[in-house]
């Protein structure tokens, strides 16, 4: 990955007004997320992703100029880890209609635990927890259609 495909991924998300934005290729993870009107930048291994985060804490649940759930001041003091959409499809928070949701709010989950399925092309795609910790929000309803990039969970991470 050079420069040039880092500038032009860093002109996407203002265009699409993206607070975060994950790419894994080979054997690189970049991971960018905007907090408050600062953008940071991390390119490690796959196999490592450290948490990211930069200056002062700034909500990195309603970052500026996107509509979002309001947060206690105590919540927006604490650096939460957001797990995003991979895919673009239909979201559901359990295996089967009626069977308990894979995570609710305050629930402690592992990394690489289930905290949902996201259907794409009849094709059920489940989404892990990337860190050891407690589930504090969940932004999307059984049912509800994601986008590519969407907030579906924040982690408190343990």
């Amino acid at each position: 990955m050079d420069f040039d495909e880092i500038t032009r991924i860093l002109e996407m998300m203002r265009e699409h007004e993206l607070s975060e934005f994950e790419l894994e290729r080979d054997n690189l993870k970049l991971r960018i997320r905007k907090h408050g009107n600062h953008a940071v930048q991390a390119a490690v291994p796959a196999h490592h992703v450290p948490a990211v985060s930069a200056g002062a804490p700034a909500s990195p649940l309603v970052p500026a100029g996107t509509a979002g759930p309001a947060l206690t001041a105590a919540e927006e003091d604490v650096e939460l880890v957001i797990v995003i959409s991979p895919i673009v499809g239909t979201f559901y928070r359990s295996a089967e209609p009626g069977a308990r949701a894979f995570a609710e709010v305050g629930d402690r989950v592992k990394a690489g635990q289930a905290l949902c399925i996201i259907e794409a092309m009849k094709l059920m795609n489940e989404i892990d927890a990337e860190v050891d910790g407690e589930v504090v929000k969940v932004y999307v309803e059984n049912g509800q259609a994601v986008q590519y990039g969407e907030r579906l969970f924040a982690l408190r991470p343990a």
